[in-house]
């Protein structure tokens, strides 16, 4: 039992940490809602030069895939190197891609600014949930991660609230990338200061971590794995882990589908202005961060940690609403309250994957590259739905495009009966090894 000025001490580094996580992921977001709120100026501005909505959700795409792509090697790179360092680097790349983007001429140069923002902001995700591993006992993952998933949630809102009176404003589409650029790299300064690796780098015992990660016998208070082969090789051998790989496909495509579009489909169904389409839009955002604080509480009060079961009844009620959104609409009303189901319904069950599922799964020394191959094949999901969305909305309209989404709820729902079925319904569910 730690004497009581330590455990306070701890307490006030773990609340110190969690604001300053929770602020700099929120501030992520200021260079990343940018492109979807800024994206029917850019089809107006450049609609001439080719750029409608397919190939802006090919560019969409495009950088869906780098950020997959960045969660693995960013993941891993945050079990070597340090929650903290991974977290800040992410910030510093995620303004100057930002920068280049409001730069930008031409479709070719949105193509590789995009591509490169979306490659270093899958930093933030692994620094963060690398530095709570550190931070954090295991007995509160499931309550800490809930907290830091509405940051997320709370940036998109913001982000949408601010660009979008920005918009209204009069500021143009590269007056926004210039002014998250500028906000972003301010709170990435405070985190410099207030952010800090782990408990022992001020003199603090570190917390437990969860006995049943999947490095069993190795030392739970290692911060850092002995070699990549022993770092990988435990998620592959976990059918848990892989029925956790294929939900993260679903629901990822449906929330990355959703996140960037959602605007665009508010002005062009609801026949909304582009600054109260983004106002709006924070609607989703909003009912997402009740679907997360909630979905928190019903799992473990309700359900006994039976988070498969939670994503399966989730997926089955999405169904329905995004079948209703295939019909036309003649109103602004039912395109607002049918999105704003689809967060409520989608974001929290999301939020449990590449959160205090993953950070059970890793433990200290692998939680980033957990969370990083969750979200990596996620956003493969992801690259797939921006594309195919944005190729659907624009041929055959918004109906065939939600109609697709709807297939991958559905897909979703049959992997998270598996989940279900061979995990949690076992006497003591475990990720276990064989």
């Amino acid at each position: 039992m730690p004497a009581p000025s330590t455990h306070n001490t701890l307490q006030r580094w773990q609340l110190q940490t969690a604001l300053s996580l929770f602020v700099g992921y929120s501030a992520y977001y200021l260079c990343r809602s940018n492109l979807a709120i800024a994206a029917p100026l850019l089809i107006r501005e450049f609609g001439g030069r080719g750029l409608n909505k397919e190939v802006l959700g090919q560019i969409a795409s495009v950088g869906v895939l780098f950020y997959a792509a960045g969660k693995v090697v960013n993941g891993v790179l945050g079990d070597f190197l340090g929650g903290k360092k991974v977290f800040l680097l992410g910030m510093v790349g995620a303004v100057a891609a930002t920068v280049a983007f409001g730069l930008g001429q031409g479709v070719a140069v949105f193509f590789g600014a995009w591509a490169l923002n979306r490659l270093v902001q899958s930093m933030g995700w692994a620094g963060l949930v690398k530095t709570t591993a550190n931070w954090f006992s295991y007995q509160s993952y499931g309550k800490i991660m809930g907290l830091l998933s509405l940051s997320y949630l709370f940036g998109d809102i913001v982000a949408k609230l601010l660009l979008g009176q920005l918009l209204a404003a009069g500021l143009g589409w590269r007056s926004l990338f210039m002014a998250g650029a500028g906000l972003l790299a301010l709170v990435a300064l405070v985190n410099w200061f207030t952010l800090k690796r782990s408990p022992e780098s001020v003199g603090v015992a570190a917390p437990p971590v969860s006995p049943e990660n999947l490095f069993g016998s190795a030392d739970p208070t290692t911060e850092q794995p002995a070699s990549l082969r022993a770092l990988l090789r435990p998620y592959f051998r976990s059918p848990a882990f892989l029925l956790m790989l294929a939900m993260s496909f679903g629901l990822t495509a449906v929330r990355e589908a959703f996140s960037f579009w959602l605007p665009t489909y508010l002005v062009e169904a609801a026949h909304l202005t582009e600054s109260t389409a983004s106002r709006c839009s924070a609607l989703y955002s909003v009912f997402g961060m009740v679907s997360i604080l909630g979905a928190g509480y019903v799992s473990d009060a309700w359900l006994r940690g039976q988070r498969g079961l939670l994503i399966l009844v989730a997926c089955v009620l999405l169904l329905p609403v995004l079948l209703l959104m295939t019909q036309p609409v003649d109103n602004s009303t039912w395109p607002l309250l049918l999105t704003s189901l689809t967060g409520l319904l989608l974001l929290g069950p999301y939020s449990f994957l590449a959160g205090a599922m993953s950070l059970d799964a890793g433990g200290r020394q692998g939680a980033a590259t957990a969370s990083g191959l969750v979200d990596a094949v996620g956003y493969v999901g992801g690259t797939l739905a921006l594309w195919l969305t944005g190729r659907l909305a624009e041929y055959q309209g918004w109906g065939s495009a939600f109609l697709a989404l709807a297939l991958l709820a559905g897909g979703t729902a049959v992997a998270a009966l598996v989940f279900y079925r061979t995990q949690e319904q076992q006497p003591t569910p475990t990720l276990a090894l064989e």
